[in-house]
């Protein structure tokens, strides 16, 4: 393959990462537009998000095996078929349920845009390289998820919602055209002799009724619902059986022996961690800047540009870096330290925070998440065999998919939780004995009359303005102690990094991704 050939399939193969991540989160800005226009609850529209979330974290574990059971070239270009089908058909949905349906056959096809694309680009690169093919994938698992909710909100505030689902049509056509003529069979050559019937079987069932809980487990009260605790039993049980059974049987469909490396079993964790960042801190801080500040999804979206610059700059310096050969464990401290860094300041600010300060704050954010991509893929992969890396990388792309799925399951009850214990302790303060009350109340309604309002209407106008207040600071002091909690769950997971293994090195990670 000549030059341009190689860099058309390198563009190409980093839009399809791209568009699927996008995806993640691009619906969640225009749910009740949706749901006002397909007449639907909330409730029922937010299943748009949990059916792609399910079939994501179903099929991402599966891809080496549908890759070497099908070839991994029909699969690859197969699912972008359906994909792109599926986006034509949500944005023609007649109703909820046709669109929950059409979405999650997307997420079908959308689980293999990533981690196939990972092992596509590791081998278009050659050995001296393998470090900057990281950092331009690792250029698109950034992206997608910080754009996501921005572009979303650009479209549905100037087109219609369908057009979320619409804008992958193009690029999806483009991409079937481009690995058509450009992409090849893998060099390795494997053959499935029996299917794992069984595994996939509790796979389905495992993860499906765990991502439900975790999408939603808050909605529903948790465990005062009966469906959530249901699905709960049987998540734990068809998990505990699916690893049983993978671990035992000759050819399993998702190959968990690959985690007797400690080194990936740490790299996963780690990758767990930085997916609880990662989504968290795109799912808290557009709402934090909507919901406390009166930013629109416009002006939240730019808060997030500049960082995107730097982590632009950080993936390409992080993959040159690696390819000179720092170790990745110091560009992992680096990552975590500033990420740390990036959560104590968010948990110090107000609803006086200035656009720029918290642009600023999301410069840290983006630079390390940038610093942490590339060397976590590598240390997930540097001490497998050439046959398991597939396998590797998309176990290790699951865990940061279901870290975000996790952490943002977390930060919403913790949130909720945190608001509500705010709130009981601001409110125990507000009684007739505390003078600042009555003058508080007073000055209220002193307002209201000077406007034209009865003396009992400004008492009730001046009690409702201060239950806004309470509501308000309630509010804000539960984000911040949701974003001090995400910082410390980084923090605490630092001293995993002793457990390397201290013949981890660039050079031999760059030796077994060459050798796949």
């Amino acid at each position: 393959m000549n030059s341009l050939k190689r860099q058309i399939l390198i563009f190409t193969v980093i839009s399809a990462a791209i568009m699927e991540l996008i995806d993640i989160s691009i619906v969640n800005v225009a749910l009740s537009h949706m749901s006002g226009n397909l007449g639907s609850t909330l409730a029922d529209t937010s299943w748009v998000v949990t059916s792609y979330a399910i079939a994501n974290v179903i099929v991402i574990p599966m891809s080496s095996f549908l890759s070497t059971s099908l070839g991994r070239r029909t699969y690859y270009i197969g699912s972008v078929i359906l994909f792109t089908i599926c986006s034509f058909m949500c944005g023609n949905a007649s109703n909820i349920w046709v669109l929950v349906f059409f979405r999650f056959l997307q997420g079908l096809g959308g689980g293999a845009l990533l981690s196939v694309s990972q092992t596509i680009m590791f081998e278009l690169f050659p050995k001296e390289k393998q470090s900057m093919a990281s950092a331009l994938f690792g250029l698109g698992v950034f992206i997608g998820p910080t754009i996501g909710p921005t572009l979303g909100g650009f479209i549905t505030e100037n087109f219609s919602w369908p057009w979320i689902f619409y804008i992958n049509i193009p690029v999806g056509i483009a991409v079937i055209l481009s690995c058509l003529l450009l992409l090849q069979e893998s060099p390795i050559k494997q053959t499935v002799k029996k299917i794992d019937w069984t595994g996939i079987l509790l796979l389905i069932i495992g993860v499906s009724t765990l991502q439900t809980v975790l999408e939603r487990g808050q909605e529903e009260d948790w465990f005062d619902t009966t469906y959530i605790t249901v699905f709960t039993v049987i998540a734990i049980a068809a998990i505990t059986l699916f690893i049983i059974w993978e671990l035992q049987v000759d050819e399993p469909v998702v190959n968990l022996r690959v985690f007797k490396s400690r080194t990936l079993t740490v790299a996963a964790i780690l990758t767990f961690i930085t997916g609880i960042g990662m989504f968290t801190s795109v799912y808290l801080t557009p709402v934090f800047a909507q919901r406390l500040l009166g930013f629109t999804p416009l002006e939240t979206g730019l808060l997030l540009l500049p960082g995107s610059f730097f982590a632009l700059l950080s993936l390409i310096i992080s993959g040159r870096l690696l390819q000179n050969g720092l170790s990745p464990v110091v560009m992992i401290v680096i990552g975590f330290t500033l990420f740390i860094y990036f959560s104590y300041t968010m948990a110090t600010l107000s609803t006086d925070a200035s656009a720029q300060l918290i642009s600023g704050n999301l410069i840290y954010r983006a630079v390390g998440i940038a610093l942490l991509t590339v060397p976590l893929t590598m240390l997930a992969v540097s001490t497998l065999e050439m046959k398991d890396i597939p396998q590797g990388a998309a176990l290790n792309n699951m865990m940061r998919q279901l870290g975000g799925s996790f952490g943002i399951a977390i930060v919403n009850t913790y949130t909720a939780r945190r608001s509500a214990y705010h709130r009981n302790h601001l409110v125990a303060d507000l009684n007739p004995d505390n003078p600042a009350v009555t003058e508080r109340l007073n000055g209220y309604a002193h307002y209201f009359l000077s406007h034209g309002s009865t003396p009992g209407t400004a008492h009730q106008r001046a009690l409702g303005l201060l239950e806004y207040g309470v509501v308000k600071q309630s509010t804000l002091l539960s984000y911040l102690d949701s974003f001090a909690l995400v910082g410390i769950l980084f923090l605490a997971c630092l001293p995993l990094l002793f457990m390397v293994q201290k013949r981890n090195t660039p050079a031999l990670a760059l030796k077994n991704i060459q050798d796949h």
